[in-house]
């Protein structure tokens, strides 16, 4: 299997392949790549419906002048720790990240957030998110601020008194929520709006027609999550040596 950059070529190939609607497994199998590559090269150049060869090319090139590149090392198996294949890791959490991104994260928010996700621990300090991203400690504690605003991640004291931002099972639930509670202040402030500009007219339509909308999806947002939790978590918390108590008969 081929390793290295992509060239404009097989980057031709993935535009194509995308274009025809092709799986990203399928386009990584005609190029002999991993499919991890092929959906990294998508997803951090505009994503399936915006991918352009000649944009990701070249878009790749100044990436490439602005960063310091290490020396070639030998070539030798991957390290591995943990049983882990670490370039396999490392190239999960760039797609991680990218895919955050996509989602309407900012980039440095997305960064922190996947580091954090990957590890077993599932929580780090400011100081040693800094090791790890090669980044200025303002700019973690910016992406930390607005992801803990978000509900991604909490605030604790180790025994050493010393803060690390965790996330855990119960970080999406909270999101999840957190989420919903925000659509609820667009519904009232909509509904606001719509008894201001008058429910007869059509901006007032609008904006009841909008509250109704965001309404109905916060909810389902909140059920769906607090529904969730509940079958899944219960599920993850039960020992596997104990047996759930058969359901009373009714």
């Amino acid at each position: 299997m081929p390793g290295g950059r992509l060239t404009e070529q097989e980057r031709q190939q993935i535009a194509l392949g995308v274009a025809d609607g092709l799986a990203y497994a399928e386009i990584a199998r005609r190029l002999d790549r991993p499919t991890s590559t092929v959906t990294r090269e998508i997803m951090r150049n505009g994503g399936p419906t915006a991918y352009r060869a000649d944009l990701a090319h070249r878009a790749t090139e100044r990436r490439a002048h602005r960063r310091k590149r290490p020396a070639p090392r030998a070539v030798e198996a991957p390290s591995v720790a943990d049983g882990r294949d670490t370039e396999a890791v490392r190239e999960f959490e760039d797609v991680f990240t990218t895919v955050l991104m996509q989602s309407g994260m900012p980039k440095m928010m997305s960064r922190v957030m996947a580091c954090l996700t990957i590890t077993d621990s599932g929580s780090l300090t400011a100081a040693e998110l800094v090791e790890r991203l090669q980044v200025s400690p303002a700019s973690v504690s910016k992406a930390v601020a607005f992801l803990e605003a978000q509900g991604f991640v909490r605030r604790e004291r180790d025994e050493r008194r010393r803060e690390r931002y965790v996330v855990d099972d119960d970080i999406w639930y909270q999101s999840m929520m957190a989420s919903a509670r925000s659509t609820l202040q667009i519904v009232e402030t909509a509904r606001q709006g719509a008894g201001v500009l008058g429910s007869g007219t059509p901006a007032g339509a609008r904006l009841e027609n909008v509250a109704r909308f965001l309404d109905f999806v916060s909810e389902g947002i909140a059920r769906a999550a607090e529904q969730a939790r509940d079958i899944l978590y219960v599920k993850a918390e039960t020992p596997s040596g104990d047996r759930a108590e058969p359901a009373e008969e009714r």
